[in-house]
């Protein structure tokens, strides 16, 4: 699915999901197979991955609870059928790819944890012996582990990449008890999905949360939760110090589209490239793959 066309009212499309309104407590939030890269939209899909961001994030949400408090009420087609008869016509549509949400006013805040120094952190890391302007210990090697792990937070960006920012500048953004909350409880999920997939045999080295507040003024996570589009996932037998593992996401696409860049063939812009089916089907199998190694089933949708 490219684009879904529910008989809702359409809040708006982000990169990846399309965003209904139900009533003024709830929402649906639709996941496509749509895919980005270096901030540009493809224009193919590729197969089965809005399934597994929402199955993913489902599957985390339970998993959480008695953690935190999340906006889920369900991500299983006929019981938002049965919530919302309006969909009963489209089930074939939101069949895995759908998730009915409380609504909440979203905190314009990234909570990144970083359990691992890689991507960006470790660049930046490399460069300055700081993230996000804060230093960090001398003498750090790329992918070692962090403990603790460092809460990184970065402003919301509409376009474009996120920025990150310093905690105090978070908590001039939000407010100190504000900030101080979120970091608490990016912290605890983070723990919660780092013990949970070291016991499947992954590695989660860093992930980006969102949260909001609801009618009471209670924090809830929102969102999606520690997928491949908001995750670094390892292999665990993969991982050494010093070195770049291969990562379950869309790793392949990236690599692709690096090569048409340095052969020139592509300037960066949109629109993209052209994607081979190959690229289209690797990317595929690395989001089902991390699936089934999280979860320990196939995806049945």
């Amino acid at each position: 699915m490219i684009q879904s066309d529910l008989p809702l009212d359409l809040i708006g499309r982000g990169k990846v999901r399309d965003i209904y309104a139900v009533d003024a407590d709830r929402l649906l939030l639709v996941a496509t197979d749509r895919v980005s890269a270096f901030d540009v939209v493809m224009t193919e899909p590729v197969p089965s991955k809005g399934a597994v961001l929402t199955q993913l994030s489902a599957w985390w949400f339970r998993h959480l609870d008695g953690v935190v408090d999340h906006h889920m009420l369900s991500a299983d087609a006929d019981e938002i059928i049965a919530a919302v008869p309006a969909l009963a016509e489209h089930r074939d549509a939101i069949l895995g790819r759908a998730m009915l949400c409380r609504r909440v006013t979203v905190v314009p805040v990234e909570c990144v944890v970083r359990g691992y120094l890689s991507g960006s952190a470790w660049k930046e890391y490399a460069e300055r012996g700081t993230l996000a302007g804060e230093a960090l210990p001398a003498g750090l090697r790329k992918s070692e582990r962090l403990d603790p792990p460092v809460f990184s937070p970065a402003t919301k960006a509409e376009t474009g990449h996120d920025e990150n920012i310093t905690i105090a500048q978070m908590g001039a953004a939000v407010g100190v008890d504000l900030a101080t909350e979120l970091e608490t409880l990016a912290r605890k999920v983070y723990a919660t999905g780092r013990d949970l997939a070291a016991e499947r045999g992954l590695v989660l080295a860093d992930t980006k949360f969102e949260f909001g507040r609801d009618a009471a003024g209670k924090v809830v996570l929102i969102d999606e939760v520690m997928t491949p589009d908001s995750s670094r996932y390892w292999p665990a037998e993969g991982w050494s110090v010093g070195e770049v593992p291969p990562s379950f996401d869309k790793q392949p696409l990236r690599d692709y589209l690096d090569a048409e860049k340095t052969a020139g063939r592509w300037n960066g812009e949109a629109p993209a490239p052209a994607l081979p089916a190959v690229v289209v089907q690797a990317t595929s199998e690395r989001y089902l793959d991390l699936y089934r190694r999280m979860t320990g089933e196939a995806l049945k949708i």
